[in-house]
């Protein structure tokens, strides 16, 4: 059995694994060690790269996933498969510095910490290269997160150490989505954690593309609230809620301007706008909400019908809801609000079980 795995998550970087591969064996000479990469399906040769280095080296490791993607999903499949007491977390795109893996496993067996954080923002350590949006943003998003661990210069770091007995300890309560897996470690301690930094340089990316987009930045709110509810709810439960704000503003548009298209007929008006708010929800959801597990194809339109049908569903029991507590005497923005609040929530795990096909969706 190893003493440390690295553990690699990667998604279309074909162009940089085998560098990789061959810097962490120029890096780790000496260390008692093995690497495992977790390749994400995207038709690029990745997972043959490394089947192909694994035949060579017994120390490279490759999990082939299919059906499924995400950073932090990623890492904690890839260090489930391990059995070594050290785990490392390292980027494949190499601004990374494998250089300093050694440092990091030996500050976690000098001071005894749970993890070892490769950090950007404490003295000695930089950003680099990125560009001064990239870093804007990764700060505003540090101090956000600075709401779930206190003291830790750089919660955005993917580059780490951690120690299996904590990550035993602590796996259940993981949030387990987006790209923040350091985040979400240190969140589900409560802590209850020995976190230790060291300063490194984030080096350039020479080839491939970074994966931030509008779905990462959802999913690192998704995982703030996830914690900080005490996963009373469903951490999509959230986002799908959001998506309905949008609907709103969609059928209210819509109502608005076929109602005077129609020169004031309201039935006409009322069933389009719904209509439309509907099939607006379904597609947003379908790229945030469940952007790991997207609907595509036949299976696309499958969804859309059931959809339909779950949220008409929902829109007669909010009615419903309402009305009864309205006639008990209740506010009515009181039982229009309670109505709502159950109707979102029978949409939420309706469509997790039937349109978005049962899987992990109505459990996180």
């Amino acid at each position: 059995m190893p003493e440390l795995t690295v553990v690699v998550p990667a998604y279309r970087e074909s162009e940089n694994i085998p560098a990789l591969l061959s810097a962490l064996s120029e890096a780790l000479q000496g260390c008692d060690w093995e690497t495992i990469v977790v390749v994400d399906d995207a038709f690029d040769g990745s997972e043959d790269l490394v089947r192909e280095r694994a035949q060579r080296d017994h120390r490279v490791r490759c999990v082939h996933r299919i059906g499924r993607r995400g950073l932090a999903s990623a890492c904690i499949e890839g260090m489930l498969a391990s059995s070594a007491p050290y785990l490392a977390v390292i980027d494949a795109d190499l601004q990374h510095d494998e250089t300093l893996v050694p440092k990091l496993l030996d500050a976690a067996r000098r001071d005894g910490a749970d993890i070892v954080v490769a950090s950007r923002y404490m003295e000695g350590g930089s950003t680099g290269e990125l560009g001064a949006e990239r870093v804007r943003l990764s700060r505003v998003a540090s101090a956000l997160s600075r709401v779930l661990c206190k003291g830790l210069t750089d919660p955005m770091s993917g580059f780490f150490v951690v120690r299996r007995q904590f990550l035993e300890r602590v796996v259940r309560r993981l949030y387990g989505r987006g790209f923040k897996i350091l985040l979400d470690l240190v969140a589900a301690a409560r802590g209850d954690v020995r976190i230790v930094e060291l300063p490194y340089r984030m080096r350039s990316r020479m080839h491939g593309e970074s994966k931030l987009g509008a779905r990462v930045i959802a999913e690192f709110f998704m995982l703030i609230l996830y914690h900080l509810t005490g996963r009373l709810l469903p951490a999509r439960f959230f986002l799908f809620a959001a998506v309905g704000v949008t609907g709103l503003a969609v059928h209210l548009a819509v109502l608005s301007l076929v109602f005077r298209a129609t020169g004031g007929s309201f039935l006409p008006s009322q069933l389009l706008a719904t209509w439309a708010a509907m099939t607006s929800n379904f597609f947003l959801n379908n790229v945030f909400t469940y952007g790991d597990q997207r609907l595509r194809g036949r299976r696309l339109w499958r969804g859309l019908l059931t959809f339909y049908v779950a949220c008409g569903i929902g829109a007669f029991i909010n009615i419903a809801i309402a009305e009864w507590l309205f006639l008990k005497s209740t506010a009515y923005w009181a039982a229009g609000l309670a109505g709502a609040l159950v109707a979102a929530l029978w949409n939420f795990f309706t469509t997790a079980s039937f349109t978005w096909g049962g899987s992990s969706a109505g459990k996180r």
